[in-house]
């Protein structure tokens, strides 16, 4: 059989290789053209802070064929080119979800971030496809830096895009509230297949923790005990506790080598909060979380589902543990950037389980900071909650009668009209969430979903290349914002780069606010005669934010002059 020669001598490549320069808000699906809506030759940004844009391109030739990919810039080490791979969706959104969606229907979509190998990236026949490029500023002067991006095909450039940077002489403020993508690694030890605490569990959870930090989380969930997360009723998760708890003949004696390590590991990434993790069952507090101890020489498993939360066996463990681990936050000096977590997303027919809880343990954390995720308005009402984490389709009460503290979140459950990261949401909807945490103030922002690499309710693990859904549980994307590359090193998103540039918009608000007031912020979040940003309503479009990022870079260089 002789095959066909494809090659310039059948057709122009110049004619089946088209590009298009977009910003890092559209995500490209294989057959439709992107708008390039709100995309700019001349980006700016703040030292410090990653830009972002993507090159789209559509291959018309009849087979498939590859193009290397050249990045020219005077800080070409400061540039990262990646190609954004599509991953299947098989449940992409709830059925009742609003129309402000992408697609609803099941498929493969854009989100996984890979490098570019040295062959290049397939064009694959009759689709739009797209490269990720990134500048990190980090470290660079003020100026204009060139980037150009060149695509190879058959050895001679048939498709370039150049975008200029300019760097304003300002640094990104840092982030001015907590930010927590929960950290599971049981996860990381169960898809890696690495004994938990060994060597090789301590570099993957390091390269998670900095890319997490990297992309503005300064807060890690901290597992002095495994976390109940997520876990079926009698069901377990990996162990992964931190803290050594041996049974003694006068109580409980603990030891925190473990512990120390993981701050000593945290400092190192950059992380400047702590969120231990909840001391009682998820969803009402009604049991204790899986506590492992040396009993007898022997370890065993001293606390879990049988044990009843507020009975009198735990409570007297929990009041040893926190008297001693107290002493040892105070002896790490983290004592005043430390969270505690009494029970996640209770809901109001879990009231006083929750109450009574939460009382067994601020008898002996006065002066300390407690948070949970909820959204009954009851539970601050009546004083059980003083510092909510509050989902953002359920926060209008709690902003009416302010608390002095006020968190948001989402998950799964916030598919209509508020802010989310679903992987078939349009990129505004996810980046909208920076001006909103400006606008209300609010004083963190949690989310539960770093790496959850399992089924719901941890009923089996998952291949997140394979299933981003949780098995059919979740909206994809909803479980986690990385995936786990090859050698213990993640992959980023487009979700991870947009969560990334709604704090970037967040901190240069901030910036903005320290030089002109915080008026001079809101005329750029809400010019006169635009729509107003509010958690359900809100300008939907790219345009908007970056004509919104812009105003604020504008007014910023106004006083670096």
């Amino acid at each position: 059989m002789i095959r066909p020669r494809w090659g310039r001598r059948n057709w122009s490549l110049m004619e089946k290789l088209k590009v298009k320069k977009i910003t890092s808000l559209e995500k490209v699906f294989p057959f439709s053209e992107p708008t390039g809506e709100g995309m700019e030759d001349v980006l700016t940004a703040l030292k410090g802070e990653t830009v972002s844009f993507q090159m789209a391109y559509h291959w018309g030739g009849n087979r498939k064929g590859r193009a290397q990919i050249q990045a020219t810039s005077p800080v070409k080490e400061h540039v990262m080119v990646r190609s954004v791979g599509l991953v299947p969706c098989e449940y992409p959104t709830h059925i009742a979800a609003d129309d402000d969606y992408l697609t609803r229907e099941p498929g493969l979509y854009p989100d996984l971030l890979r490098e570019v190998q040295p062959w290049g990236v397939e064009l694959i026949s009759g689709q739009w496809k797209s490269l990720w490029v990134d500048l990190d500023t980090d470290g660079l002067e003020a100026g204009d830096y060139q980037i150009r991006v060149d695509m190879v095909v058959e050895g001679t450039v048939q498709g370039s895009v150049v975008v200029i940077v300019q760097v304003l002489p300002m640094r990104l403020s840092k982030m001015p509230v907590p930010h927590t993508e929960w950290l599971h690694t049981d996860c990381l030890a169960n898809y890696y297949d690495v004994e938990v605490f060994s060597e090789k569990y301590w570099q993957i959870v390091e390269n998670f923790v900095r890319t997490a930090v990297k992309r503005k989380c300064n807060m890690l969930l901290t597992p002095v005990f495994t976390p109940p997360l997520d876990t079926e009723v009698g069901g377990q998760r990996r162990t992964v506790q931190l803290v050594d708890v041996t049974v003694t003949t006068d109580g409980y004696q603990f030891g925190f080598d473990r512990f120390e390590r993981w701050v000593e590991m945290c400092r190192r990434c950059g992380i400047r909060y702590y969120e231990i993790s909840h001391l009682f069952s998820q969803w009402g507090a009604a049991m204790a979380p899986k506590i492992m101890g040396n009993k007898d020489g022997k370890q065993i498993q001293l606390f879990g589902w049988d044990t009843d939360a507020t009975g009198a066996e735990y409570g007297e463990f929990l009041h040893q543990f926190l008297i001693a681990f107290k002493a040892e936050l105070e002896k790490m000096d983290i004592s005043k950037v430390t969270y505690f977590h009494v029970s996640d997303e209770p809901n109001e027919s879990q009231f006083e389980s929750y109450k009574a809880a939460k009382e067994l343990m601020e008898k002996d954390l006065e002066g300390y900071e407690m948070i949970d995720a909820l959204s009954d308005y009851s539970f601050y009402e009546k004083g059980v909650v003083s510092q909510p984490v509050c989902a953002l389709d359920h926060i209008q009460p709690f902003l009416e009668k302010r608390p002095e503290k006020l968190w948001g979140y989402y998950c799964t459950a916030q598919y209509l009209d508020v802010s989310n990261r679903f992987i078939v949401q349009p990129g505004y909807r996810t980046r909208i969430l920076g001006a909103q945490m400006y606008k209300y103030q609010l004083n963190g922002f949690l989310h539960w979903g770093y790496n959850f690499y399992n089924a719901e309710h941890s009923i089996f693990p998952i291949d997140p290349y394979r299933c981003t859904d949780a098995a059919g549980a979740f909206p994809s994307g909803d479980p986690f914002l990385v995936y786990p590359g090859k050698d213990g090193n993640p992959e980023e998103s487009i979700r991870m780069m947009l969560m990334d540039e709604a704090m970037s918009d967040l901190c240069a608000m901030k910036c903005l606010e320290e030089l002109a007031g915080r008026d001079a912020v809101m005329k750029c979040i809400e010019p006169e005669g635009r729509e107003k940003v509010e958690f359900k309503s809100y300008p939907r479009s790219i345009s908007y934010l970056t004509g919104m990022r812009k105003r604020i870079n504008q007014e910023i260089a106004k006083y670096c002059r």
